[in-house]
């Protein structure tokens, strides 16, 4: 039996997260694909893999009658696909998804919790992010969270009942591929000396990296004040940004021109592989208000890198503190200057901290395990809803 399943998820950006997992459905006879905002993202992801994908305009933002069409379109779609299995992801597409799915009776519908964002927002914004996570929650046959840490918010804010929500292995939205993109030996020096030197950053400078949106919510103004005194006690010190602003959560206006206006920063835009950055990079940076089961300090550790970050749900999934990297509080730019300074001023326990969350990728996060999982639930949810039949899953 081919099953055919739906992930479903607002931005385009979101689907290199299932890459490796679409291939391994497609190897193990399932048909997958996937619906979200269209674009240029998503017409070089179908290009590239291979895998059907359709675009249906979601924004990411509160937009009530927008919101309405969209749902309408993806009935539509749905109804055309008949898929056996819808999975939908973030909160919007988790929303409208789930939705869709129960309107044309999909058999297993599954929500994948990978931030709550009404952690963050406060008024209405706050009633109605809670309200929509409380309705695809509801509408879900199965709630799966990325970490450990999430699914307890989402339990003790009662979103979902205990017994319908799940950690697939030990987390983490896609695991890392720490055997081959992520490898600290994939790259050679001279090809190191080259991102350098178009980057303009010089091949003796100690580089301190942030990897992701350049967003209020990412801590982007904790780390302008933080850099501000740095740059002046370390003249070698550099600050790679491999990431863009987005207008969703705009960061203020002095924090760009910090950024802008000084010859040691240096901001690449949106790339598809951060791998070749954090290959230049000493330290990795996160000090986010907010995060589900963030990837970067996975993809960093495997790469031998240690993490700063905040003691937030998430990342307290992701980093061991004092382990493998340094938790701090929240929205405290001292905090996070200290941190960071304890590593530049020791090259020594950069080193211990990246070697030692290195083997923590390769122990719990490998992207095969996680894959596995994500297909025995799979199983799982369509035998008990009689869609498929054990000897069906034995071949």
């Amino acid at each position: 039996m081919k099953v055919r399943v739906v992930h479903i998820s607002t931005s385009p950006l979101f689907l290199n997260f299932l890459r490796g997992l679409l291939f391994d459905l497609r190897e193990r006879g399932f048909e997958p694909s996937v619906v979200c905002s269209p674009g240029e993202l998503l017409d070089r992801f179908v290009r590239e893999t291979g895998v059907a994908g359709f675009g249906v305009e979601m924004p990411r933002r509160i937009t009530p009658l927008r919101d309405v069409v969209a749902l309408y379109r993806l009935v539509i779609l749905l109804r055309r696909l008949r898929p056996h299995i819808v999975h939908a992801h973030t909160p919007k597409g988790g929303l409208l998804g789930t939705t869709a799915a129960w309107m044309c009776r999909v058999p297993v519908r599954i929500y994948h919790i990978r931030g709550l964002p009404h952690l963050t927002a406060s008024g209405v914004k706050r009633l109605l992010l809670h309200w929509s996570e409380k309705v695809a929650c509801r509408l879900a046959h199965r709630v799966l969270c990325v970490g450990e840490s999430m699914r307890r918010i989402a339990v003790e804010d009662r979103l979902c009942p205990p017994d319908r929500i799940k950690v697939l292995a030990n987390g983490s939205g896609q695991g890392v591929d720490a055997e081959r993109r992520f490898h600290p030996g994939r790259f050679t020096e001279v090809e190191r000396e080259r991102l350098q030197a178009q980057l303009q950053i010089p091949p003796d400078a100690t580089v301190i990296g942030f990897v992701g949106r350049m967003v209020r919510d990412k801590g982007m103004q904790e780390l302008a004040h933080a850099w501000q005194h740095l740059r002046e006690d370390y003249s070698h010190l550099h600050l790679l940004l491999v990431g863009d602003y987005e207008e969703q959560d705009p960061v203020p206006a002095w924090v760009q021109q910090t950024f802008a206006g000084d010859p040691r920063v240096h901001i690449t835009g949106w790339v598809s592989d951060a791998a070749p950055y954090y290959a230049i990079m000493h330290v990795l940076v996160l000090p986010s208000y907010r995060e589900g089961f963030p990837n970067t300090p996975l993809e960093a550790a495997a790469m031998e890198l240690p993490v700063v970050a905040t003691r937030i749900p998430g990342t307290v999934d992701a980093v061991e503190d004092e382990v493998t990297g340094l938790l701090i509080p929240p929205r405290d730019a001292q905090a996070l200057e200290q941190a960071i300074r304890r590593y530049l001023d020791s090259p020594a326990l950069r080193q211990q901290h990246g070697k030692a969350g290195r083997e923590r990728v390769l122990r719990l996060f490998r992207q095969e395990v996680i894959w596995e999982a994500w297909y025995n639930e799979y199983v799982a949810l369509l035998q008990q809803r009689g869609i498929l039949s054990v000897e069906e899953h034995a071949r």
